[in-house]
């Protein structure tokens, strides 16, 4: 929870500091254009955190998003196949690609980083020789598909009227089902997040009805409410199942997980048929919005930017912690330091040197905070 709310806070420093330097930064276009980048890179992010979890890595991300971005141009304008069919193999080489890196990992016994840097090299040059190193698009054609990406199908004072009303509704029945077992702090956490939904849809309501400018006029981008959809099934999926507790405990202590009847190796290709899974979604969506695919290009460093985003909003590059809010959040921090760099004055050739910091930052207060927490424990173990 603190580490989600001084990433939050982090976020709304970086949003005021810009806008004070440049006022543009407020204008509808250049928000709903940042809604957008967040949401593509943050669907990326929330994959990534379930291989980061457990104590993995996937190097392979950007190169998988090029590879099956030209796989899905490539069965549009060259098989000639239906949008649905063409989508729905795309999505089955990801979910193949995410259980040949498992297997390797688990099977074969290679490094998650030796795997995934080959996978980098192999997807890429795939992609090339499947195009012939030429640019494939999708022409004018594929309008309905395409509104996945390029659509703003609501407002985002509706947005927040409808997240903060499930949201509150959501933590209210966890709450009360969950009361008598749970401690007073975590009673606290619960209520505090129902505050916040509850805010949310308050201030939507304030914006639909004095239709304040400029947020009254956002638009919300499509990929940014399947991006919604996407964190909160993984936020289910990590916090309310066995699946997530199993997860995590894998991450703390694989040898511990395995003494407890976990079957590790099977929870770690889940994890990484989720990660690929979920980044052949986002692929999707990523060739969609620039309609044009340069095999040679597409997708080179994005698994920086996930990497980063996720490292950024908690997860341990250890394994065993992370939340998909605080990586959705991370992702938006990404974003608004990328948009920030001509505002505020920063060359622009900088922009790979300030994401290598952040990896930094992250990791090192990663390991500050783990060395507090044992300083800590041994304080109070010595005590008792």
């Amino acid at each position: 929870m603190k580490k989600n709310l001084g990433i939050v806070g982090l976020l709304a420093a970086i949003c005021l500091i810009t806008w004070l330097c440049s006022p543009s930064f407020a204008e509808p276009y250049n928000l709903q254009n940042l809604a957008r980048r967040t949401a593509l890179f943050g669907i990326l992010s929330i994959g990534v955190s379930f291989v980061i979890i457990t104590g993995g890595i996937d190097l392979s991300i950007g190169s998988l998003v090029g590879l099956t971005g030209c796989v899905l141009a490539w069965l549009l304008t060259q098989k000639g196949l239906a949008a649905p069919v063409a989508v729905a193999l795309v999505l089955l080489l990801s979910g193949a690609i995410g259980l040949f890196h498992g297997l390797l990992i688990t099977r074969v016994r290679l490094q998650p980083f030796v795997v995934t840097l080959c996978g980098l090299l192999l997807y890429r040059g795939a992609a090339r020789w499947l195009t012939d190193d030429l640019t494939i698009g999708f022409g004018s054609g594929h309008e309905g598909l395409r509104a996945l990406a390029t659509s703003r199908p609501c407002s985002i004072a509706t947005l927040a009227i409808g997240v903060g009303s499930v949201w509150t509704a959501g933590a209210a029945a966890i709450a009360l089902a969950a009361r008598a077992g749970r401690e007073r702090g975590g009673q606290r956490s619960d209520f505090l997040w129902i505050a916040i939904a509850m805010l949310c849809a308050a201030a939507g309501l304030a914006v639909q009805a004095l239709e304040l400018e400029p947020l009254a006029s956002i638009r919300v981008p499509a990929p940014f409410l399947v991006m919604l959809a996407l964190a909160l099934a993984a936020s289910v999926l990590l916090n309310r199942t066995v699946f997530g507790r199993y997860l995590f405990a894998l991450g703390r202590n694989e040898l511990a997980a395995r003494y407890s009847g976990i079957d590790t190796h099977r929870m770690i290709v889940r994890a990484y048929v989720l990660c690929a899974l979920i980044a052949g979604a986002g692929s999707v969506l990523f060739a969609l919005d620039i309609n044009s695919i340069q095999p040679a290009m597409h997708g080179n460093f994005y698994e920086l930017y996930a990497i980063a985003a996720a490292v950024l909003g908690g997860c341990s590059l250890r394994g065993g912690e992370g939340s998909v809010f605080g990586v959705v959040i991370g992702a938006a921090v990404m974003q608004v330091l990328y948009n920030s760099i001509n505002p505020l004055g920063i060359p622009t050739n900088l922009e790979f040197a300030i994401i290598g910091a952040v990896i930094l930052a992250g990791v090192v207060a990663d390991e500050l905070i783990r060395r507090l927490v044992a300083h800590r424990r041994a304080l109070r173990s010595a005590r008792e």
